[in-house]
């Protein structure tokens, strides 16, 4: 097939996350000041935008704006979502618009009722939804506004926002991790089938005198505001927090659901100090650098982690391999996700914009140089460049993850099957056009192993077998 041809009308951002969600119920306190801190804690999940919405006197009042959760919330912001029960979110889009209007938390108000929405996810046969429901899809902002639009519809009705949100998500697919608060103050927390995306529960007080009660995306947003870790929200369930506690409800049976966790939570999404399925994500990481340094062997001088996930699987490969672990790349802290033009002197600038090498530990030196994952290949190759124009003298690239060939249509922001790189060319191939002297992947099983599970996490991104239907239109030959 030879060198890979690359357009360069294609950017290489990498894999995004979609959202973080947060839902906090303190009573006696105020809640905003929580949801804040948590959403701090989940700014990885999402630097488009971030919102908040809080329930006081029967009133829900909503702020978002496009930015970082620092830009869109001031003390005067903070001050004006006053009460106990608040819902937060973070946003990077994976469809829909990356408008300020798209923000969430999406709030709808009824004559019945208002409740606002936030999702992390993405729904798969949202057409049909609309369609069902006499619905035009582009007049909707995104997946998360139509459901938002069914649950009002259902709502004025005549059914609670409890028995809307149970009605309308018995006829959604694919992947959701939602909090929705209604005017009550009551906030219903509830996970796809499948648990594609995470969401934890946790408890403010003890076990036998809570003070109040918080889900959320991630654990350190527990660990942040001071709240325990009680459990994960199972598959299939929804969680309903209010004032007086914590009550739990099936919306799909339990024999009706499978635990599908995305395995990339564990290979770059989730936090370093973050605990998915029981596991600490920094410990499967750094498991996942042994298991690719037991893999082959590699003559090399010192081995390097591409910042920030990349370095735990560098710190194992040393720990294997018996070769020296260094830091070789600086990242600058300050840069959230960037649009720039996309073509190829831009891509090499936004490369070295977020990275710089540190070149007294890369000149003279083969290096090995451990990343997560290659999407199209040419920020890599921009990276590789990099260190070799610092004066590498070999760079040996290794990625901690198998080949991503197939795109997910559950939550990642990736491009079609036709821009990634590994979907259409070998590794060899793909060793060439990144110009590195040698590139191995961990391989479908050794990343299982590293993780812990074998059938319980959605690896389609890697196999092409998705646990859900996907459109047939967009899954291009894909396996379900």
């Amino acid at each position: 097939m030879g060198v890979p041809v690359i357009s360069e009308g294609a950017s290489d951002a990498g894999l995004h996350e979609a959202c973080g969600v947060v839902g906090v119920v303190v009573p006696g306190r105020h809640a905003t000041h929580l949801c804040y801190d948590a959403l701090y804690a989940l700014q990885h999940r999402g630097q488009e935008s971030a919102g908040m919405a809080s329930a006081h006197d029967g009133q829900i009042t909503v702020v978002k704006d496009n930015g970082l959760v620092s830009h869109v919330f001031t003390d005067a912001t903070l001050r004006a979502l006053v009460g106990s029960e608040a819902i937060g979110h973070t946003r990077y889009s994976t469809s829909g618009s990356a408008n300020w209007t798209a923000a969430q938390p999406v709030f709808r108000s009824t004559p019945e009722s208002m409740f606002a929405l936030g999702h992390n996810g993405n729904l798969t046969n949202t057409h049909h939804l609309a369609d069902v429901a006499g619905i035009q899809v582009t007049s909707m902002l995104s997946d998360s506004d139509l459901v938002a639009e069914l649950v009002a519809r259902s709502v004025s009705r005549g059914s609670s926002v409890e028995a809307a949100l149970v009605e309308v998500l018995a006829d959604v697919e694919g992947a959701y991790s939602m909090v929705v608060l209604d005017q009550s103050g009551t906030i219903y927390a509830v996970r796809d089938p499948h648990g594609f995306r995470p969401l934890c529960l946790g408890r403010f007080g003890s076990p036998e005198e809570p003070a109040g009660w918080m889900v959320a995306s991630e654990t350190p947003a527990l660990d942040v505001v001071g709240a325990s870790f009680v459990r994960e929200v199972e598959p299939g369930e929804m969680v309903v927090l209010t004032p007086e506690g914590v009550r739990t409800r099936r919306i799909v049976a339990p024999e009706l659901t499978t635990q599908g966790l995305c395995i990339f939570e564990f290979v770059y999404f989730a936090r370093p100090d973050a605990y998915l399925m029981n596991r600490q994500v920094h410990s499967t990481r750094r498991r996942m650098g042994e298991f690719l340094a037991s893999q082959s062997e590699v003559g090399a001088d010192v081995v390097m982690g591409v910042p920030d996930s990349g370095i735990p699987a560098a710190e194992g490969f040393a720990k294997a391999s018996g070769i020296p672990f260094g830091y070789g790349l600086v990242k600058n802290r300050y840069i959230g996700r960037t649009f720039i033009s996309p073509d190829q002197n831009t891509r090499a600038a936004s490369v070295r914009r977020k990275l710089n090498p540190l070149r007294e530990a890369i000149e003279g030196q083969r290096l090995v140089v451990v990343d997560d994952s290659i999407v199209r290949g040419t920020t890599t190759r921009a990276l590789v460049r990099m260190l070799k124009d610092a004066g590498a003298l070999e760079v040996h690239l290794r990625i901690s993850s198998p080949p991503f060939q197939w795109p997910c249509f559950f939550g990642i922001d990736t491009p079609t099957r036709d821009d990634l790189l590994a979907a259409h060319h070998t590794v060899s191939e793909m060793n060439e056009f990144i110009g590195s002297d040698s590139l191995e992947f961990l391989t479908l099983e050794n990343l299982r192993r590293a993780v812990g599970v074998v059938d319980e996490c959605c690896d389609a991104c890697l196999t092409g077998r998705y646990p859900a239907p996907v459109p047939v239109e967009i899954s291009a030959g894909a396996r379900w």
